[in-house]
C-alpha cells in the first residue's frame, strides 16, 4: 500500500475548474484555459503522501523555480506566464502559485546524472552500468561519472515508482526525433545548473526535468511545436544537492533534501515498517523544522539570498 495518508480535499476558488491533485502541487485550470499551479507544503517519502507538512515548502520550491527558470531563459522556453494570484483565491497561495502555459506533457522523466549515486548506484553495482550505459570499474557512491549521462524514467503515479528506462525505450515510446530533443535540452539544462551550484559551492549530483509540446499557434515553432520545460526545475524536490566542501566518494553525501525525513521514517524513533501496509506516522516538530531550515539553507546557498 502507498499515496495518500489523507487525500486533501481541493480549494474552491470561483473560475477555477481543479484538474488534479499530486504529491506537492494542486493544478486547475482558469476561464482562458491556462494551468494554475499551486505548491503545497506536503512531504512525499517512501512512496507515502504523509500526513505532515512542511511549512514553507512550497513557496521555497517556487520561489526557487522561478529563479532558475530565468537563469535557463537562453537555452529553453519554460512554462510560465505570471505569478499573479487568480481572484479569489486564498491569501495562503500568495508565493506558491503559478500560471503556466497549457502543454502536451512527454509521459518521460528526462534525468541527468553527474554523479554515482541513488537508484543508479544500485544499478551500477549490479551491471556496471545505468539506464544500458556502460560506466567503469571502481566507481562508487557519490563518484563522479566520466561524463553526465542522460538516464530517462516513466513517469509513475501516486504511490508508485519511476522506473529507470533505456534510451532506446525513449525513443521507441515518443520519437527518435523527441527522444533526441529531450537528450539535448536535459543535458544542456543540467549543464548549465551544475556550472551554476559549483559556483555557489553545491554539487549538483543528478537531477530530473518535465517537458511539454507547445502548439504552432502560441509558439510559432519550426515543424508545429516546440518543446517547453515545465512542472519544477533544480529544486531540492527534483535534484541531489551536495555541499561541495563535504564531498568525499565512497560515503552518503549531506544531502540538501528530504532524507531526514527519510532517516527518522527508517529509525527505531518512528516506530513504523515501510514493508508493512501502515500508513507513516505524523513527523515530530523537530523533524520538520530541521527539514525546513535545510530547503530554505538551499535556496540560500543557491539564489544568494535568504528565504524571506
Amino acid at each position: 500500500m502507498s499515496g495518500f495518508v489523507e487525500k486533501p480535499e481541493p480549494v474552491h476558488v470561483p473560475g477555477l475548474v481543479h484538474l488534479h491533485t499530486g504529491k506537492v502541487r494542486e493544478l486547475y485550470q482558469n476561464e482562458a484555459g491556462e494551468l494554475v499551479m499551486v505548491a503545497s507544503d506536503r512531504i512525499s517519502a517512501y512512496d507515502w503522501v504523509l500526513p505532515s507538512t512542511i511549512p514553507d515548502k512550497g513557496r521555497i520550491l517556487t520561489q526557487l523555480s522561478l529563479w532558475w527558470f530565468e537563469q535557463l531563459a537562453d537555452l529553453v522556453p519554460n512554462h510560465v506566464l505570471s505569478t499573479d494570484l487568480p481572484a479569489g483565491a486564498p491569501a495562503d497561495w500568495a508565493g506558491r502559485t503559478v500560471v503556466c502555459r497549457p502543454l502536451r506533457m512527454v509521459p518521460v522523466e528526462c534525468v541527468a546524472r553527474g554523479y554515482l549515486t541513488g537508484s543508479g548506484l544500485a544499478e551500477y553495482e549490479q551491471s556496471r552500468t545505468v539506464c544500458g550505459l556502460a560506466l567503469p570499474e571502481g566507481l562508487s557512491d557519490g563518484s563522479e561519472l566520466p561524463a553526465p549521462i542522460f538516464t530517462p524514467a516513466t513517469k509513475a503515479e501516486v504511490g508508485e515508482h519511476d522506473e529507470n528506462v533505456a534510451y532506446e525505450d525513449v525513443a521507441r515510446r515518443v520519437g527518435p526525433e523527441t527522444a533526441a530533443q529531450l537528450r539535448q535540452l536535459t543535458m544542456a539544462v543540467y549543464h548549465r545548473g551544475r556550472d551554476l551550484a559549483r559556483d555557489r559551492g553545491i554539487i549538483l549530483a543528478d537531477t530530473k526535468f518535465e517537458f511539454g509540446f507547445e502548439t504552432a499557434g502560441d509558439s510559432g515553432g519550426e515543424g508545429g511545436e516546440r518543446l517547453v520545460l515545465g512542472d519544477e526545475v533544480l529544486t531540492p524536490d527534483s535534484s541531489r544537492f551536495w555541499l561541495a566542501a563535504d564531498w568525499e566518494p565512497g560515503r552518503a553525501q549531506r544531502p540538501f533534501d528530504k532524507q531526514y525525513v527519510r532517516d527518522w521514517l527508517s529509525g527505531p524513533e518512528s516506530g513504523w515498517d515501510r514493508r508493512s501496509e501502515q500508513p507513516p506516522p505524523e513527523l515530530p516538530a523537530h523533524v520538520v523544522e530541521r527539514t525546513r531550515d535545510t530547503y530554505a539553507e538551499a535556496y540560500r546557498l543557491l539564489t544568494g539570498t535568504p528565504f524571506e
